[in-house]
C-alpha cells in the first residue's frame, strides 16, 4: 500500500483522481479548501483547510500511516474557467493564493521527501502571440519561452514550474510537471461563473427551451481543445510514475473545434433546435459590465512529445465526452 497525497482533492480533478488511486489500494489523503461538491471523496483521510497555511499544509503531510510519503500530487489552485480568469476582477487572489500553496508544498515535499511529486501547470503558460491564429495555434513545449502568457493565471504558473524545477535541481526532488489543456467530464462545477466552456455549454442547452437560443461569449471562431477526465487521470499516472522525463509535458487533445462548434455539438447532443446567439464588444459591456473574457484566439495541445516518450495518446472522443457530460449535468437540473 502507498501513502498518496492529493492536494486539490475537494476539486473536479482532484476528486476523480482520488477515486482512481483509491481503486488501486492506495492509502489516500486528500486536502482541500472545500470538500467535492457532487461527489463523495474516497479519501481514506479528507482534511478541509486553506492550503495557503503553511501549518495547515505541513499538517496534511502528516497523516501518513507508514514511514513516509510515497506520491504527491499538487493540484490546489486559485482557477476557473474564462469569467473568473480573464476578466482580470480575481488577478491578485489568482497570483498570490496559488503562489502561497506552491511555495508551502515545495518546502513540505523538502521535508518529508516523497518518493514522487506531481504538479498541475496549465497551457496558459503558452505565449500569447503563439495563439493568434485560430486555426494553427502553437502550444509545443519548448514555444513557452520567451514568456507571454495572456493571463496572471499562467504567469503563476510558469514561476511555480520553476519553483519545482529549481528544488529539482537543487534538493533533487523527484517532481514531475505537466501542463494541462482544458480537462472535463462529470462531477465538475458547472454553474456560478467558475465552470469551463464545455460545462457551460452543456448548462446552457440543458436549461433552454426547444426552439430557444444560448449566448456564446464571442464570436465563436476561438478554438480550443478539450480532454476527458478520464483520458487525464491515465497521462497523469503513468507519467508521474515513470523514470523517463521531467517535463513539462502537455496533457490533452489535439481534437481541436471552435467555441461555436463546441456549442454545435452539445446542442445535437440535446436532440433540441436551438440557435446561437454570439455576444461580444460593445453589445456584451453593456449587458455585464465587464469585458468580454475571451482568452486567446487559438489553443490546441501539441501531444508529440507525450507520444514520444510515453507511446500513448487519447483515444476518447469529444463527442462521447461530451454527452456523457451532458447526461450529467442535465440530470442535476
Amino acid at each position: 500500500m502507498k501513502t498518496v497525497i492529493v492536494l486539490g482533492a475537494g476539486g473536479f480533478i482532484g476528486n476523480h483522481l482520488v477515486s482512481a488511486l483509491h481503486k488501486e489500494g492506495n492509502f489516500v489523503i486528500g486536502a482541500d479548501i472545500k470538500k467535492p461538491l457532487y461527489k463523495d471523496s474516497k479519501a481514506d483521510v479528507f482534511l478541509t483547510g486553506d492550503l495557503t497555511d503553511k501549518k495547515f499544509l505541513f499538517h496534511v503531510f502528516s497523516q501518513s500511516i507508514t514511514k513516509g510519503v510515497d506520491e504527491v500530487y499538487q493540484l490546489a489552485a486559485d482557477m476557473g474557467g474564462a469569467q473568473y480568469i480573464f476578466s482580470g476582477l480575481n488577478d491578485a487572489d489568482v497570483m498570490s493564493n496559488s503562489a502561497k500553496i506552491n511555495l508551502n508544498t515545495a518546502e513540505a515535499c523538502l521535508k518529508h521527501k516523497p518518493n514522487r511529486i506531481f504538479f498541475s501547470s496549465s497551457a496558459c503558460i503558452y505565449p500569447e502571440h503563439n495563439q493568434l491564429d485560430p486555426d494553427n495555434p502553437n502550444c509545443e513545449e519548448s514555444s513557452a519561452y520567451p514568456a507571454n502568457p495572456d493571463s496572471e493565471y499562467g504567469w503563476e504558473k510558469i514561476f511555480s514550474e520553476r519553483l519545482y524545477l529549481s528544488y529539482h535541481r537543487n534538493h533533487n526532488l523527484n517532481v514531475r510537471i505537466a501542463r494541462f489543456h482544458n480537462i472535463f467530464g462529470p462531477y465538475g462545477t458547472w454553474k456560478g461563473g467558475k465552470e469551463k466552456a464545455p460545462a457551460a455549454m452543456c448548462r446552457k442547452v440543458a436549461e433552454a427551451a426547444d426552439g430557444g437560443e444560448i449566448e456564446v461569449w464571442g464570436d465563436g471562431s476561438q478554438t480550443r481543445s478539450f480532454l476527458y477526465i478520464d483520458e487525464c487521470l491515465k497521462a497523469v499516472l503513468d507519467f508521474t510514475r515513470q523514470d523517463y522525463f521531467t517535463g513539462p509535458v502537455n496533457i490533452g487533445s489535439e481534437e481541436k473545434v471552435s467555441i461555436n462548434e463546441l456549442a454545435q455539438k452539445v446542442i445535437k447532443i440535446s436532440g433540441k433546435n436551438i440557435s446561437i446567439k454570439n455576444l461580444h464588444g460593445q453589445e456584451f459591456f453593456d449587458k455585464y459590465n465587464f469585458k468580454c473574457p475571451l482568452g486567446v484566439n487559438g489553443r490546441n495541445s501539441d501531444n508529440r512529445l507525450f507520444k514520444e516518450k510515453m507511446g500513448w495518446e487519447p483515444s476518447f472522443s469529444l463527442d462521447e465526452g461530451l454527452l456523457q457530460t451532458y447526461n450529467w449535468i442535465s440530470s442535476q437540473l
